[in-house]
């Protein structure tokens, strides 16, 4: 009867503790959520959510998101001396020549008339300039003694039309114009990357893909020193507007920088891992001051080492890949002891048992078993320091990250920086498919030999 008391009342103090342990979860379900709606809340105003929203220019983000896809073409007026000039993202090199216009733009006796599309229209003279807009009117412009004179159609001046004394502004869909006693200016966007292929000196701009490909098989020679397709590449290649060549390069001091990086970091991280493994270290002194200094290497991220190393050595290529060897020497330090420290005894042990020496024990005994790990993480490293070295050739002036901060800098040119956004992506997508073919073909092979 004892017994059965005693296990009556055992059973009744496990049913409590199963119920304090649902009430704990219970309780706990509620704190944790609870906690993260408190942090947020936080956020919000300690990151002044409400500031940011406020202040966000949603006109100006559609201008940029529409830059990244399209281009505009300046036609500009000096109204000092009457001189028209026409060229795409207004620069020099982008320049119509002499006797050159685009179909929308027409210029007879002094007076330049261009057609922005659906019934947008703009003429200017020596008299002023007049804008005119489908379902509105006809904006006049025309200057005056100490300032301008603006005439609108109903006499209030829409929100679309900026003005003050010495300048008006006109923002349409179609395009945008402005006025000042010394300019007038127009510009018209246009879906696509102009000049792309060809710049406006080229004998080849215009042309349609079936005339490019007739000249490059049975037409006549465009310069008599080289073959048509020669000529085309060369075109391309030394492109002023878009810089293809230098593009080029920029992608292959990219990839160089991670290629060196890694692979030399590899290469001095191999020798000191044996040294900082447990298993393998002549002395605890010595494996304790090689992982500290691998925790020094890696605990500084690789843009620290950038910017210490470009003041040290100066910009370039070179210092960027300095900069991804030491971090990753660190990183590699750290990974390869670890996988030393996990390979089976028995396979150096039989090695051992055959009279081989310790370089021949670690040469067949341990490296067929670590190659596979290591390979896959020098590979990884490879792939994801070409990214990296993206970022790295902004501050150290190489390679594709320089040309994308020269192009963002300007704050003009966007279609440029989605150009070279895209490469950087097509980049990283080879390189990542690269890796993995590399890294099967190599692991399998030294799987199955």
């Amino acid at each position: 009867m004892t017994a059965l008391d005693t296990g009556l009342l055992s059973g009744e103090d496990l049913r409590n503790q199963v119920l304090r342990g649902f009430s704990r979860k219970q309780k706990l379900a509620f704190v944790v959520p609870g906690v993260i709606l408190l942090y947020l809340f936080y956020v919000f105003f300690a990151f002044d959510i409400s500031g940011i929203a406020a202040r966000a220019r949603l006109d100006n983000a559609a201008i940029l998101v529409s830059d990244f896809w399209s281009h505009k073409t300046h036609v500009t007026r000096d109204n000092r001396n009457n001189e028209v000039t026409i060229s795409i993202e207004g620069e020099n090199k982008g320049r119509y020549p002499e006797g050159m216009l685009p179909d929308w733009v027409m210029m007879e006796n002094g007076v330049t008339r261009i057609d922005l599309d659906e019934g947008h229209v703009v003429v200017f003279d020596d008299d002023g300039a007049r804008y005119s807009v489908p379902g509105y009117g006809v904006i006049d412009i025309s200057p005056k003694v100490g300032g301008l004179n603006l005439s609108v159609p109903d006499g209030e001046t829409p929100d679309w039309i900026s003005s003050s004394r010495t300048r008006v502004s006109v923002t349409t869909p179609q395009g945008r114009f402005s006025y000042t006693r010394n300019r007038t200016e127009v510009f018209r966007y246009q879906a696509g990357w102009e000049l792309f292929f060809f710049t406006l000196d080229s004998p080849f701009y215009g042309k349609s893909a079936l005339e490019l490909v007739k000249l490059a098989t049975v037409g006549d020679r465009v310069d008599p020193a080289l073959p048509n397709l020669f000529a085309m590449v060369r075109d391309f290649w030394t492109n002023a507007m878009w810089r293809h060549g230098d593009v080029a390069w920029a992608l292959f001091e990219t990839i160089l920088m991670a290629f060196l990086g890694t692979m030399g970091a590899a290469l001095i991280a191999l020798p000191l891992a044996f040294l900082a493994a447990g298993n393998f270290t002549p002395s605890r002194p010595i494996l304790f001051l090689l992982r500290r200094l691998f925790d020094f290497l890696r605990g500084v991220d690789g843009l620290i080492w950038t910017i210490i190393l470009s003041r040290a050595f100066g910009p370039g290529p070179m210092t960027g890949a300095l900069a991804i060897l030491l971090t990753d020497t660190g990183t590699f330090g750290k990974t390869f002891s670890e996988a030393l420290e996990n390979i089976d005894g028995k396979q150096v042990e039989g090695v051992q048992s055959t009279g081989a020496s310790p370089v021949q024990q670690a040469r067949f005994g341990v490296i067929p078993q670590v190659t596979p790990v290591l390979l896959s993480q020098v590979l990884y490293f490879l792939e994801s320091n070409t990214r990296s070295a993206t970022v790295i050739g902004a501050i150290v002036g190489g390679g594709i990250g320089l040309l994308l901060t020269q192009a963002i800098a300007t704050q003009k040119d966007w279609e440029e920086v989605s150009y070279y956004i895209i490469l950087i992506i097509l980049m990283v997508m080879a390189m990542d498919t690269l890796s993995g073919w590399l890294r099967s073909r190599l692991i399998g092979r030294t799987g199955h030999p």
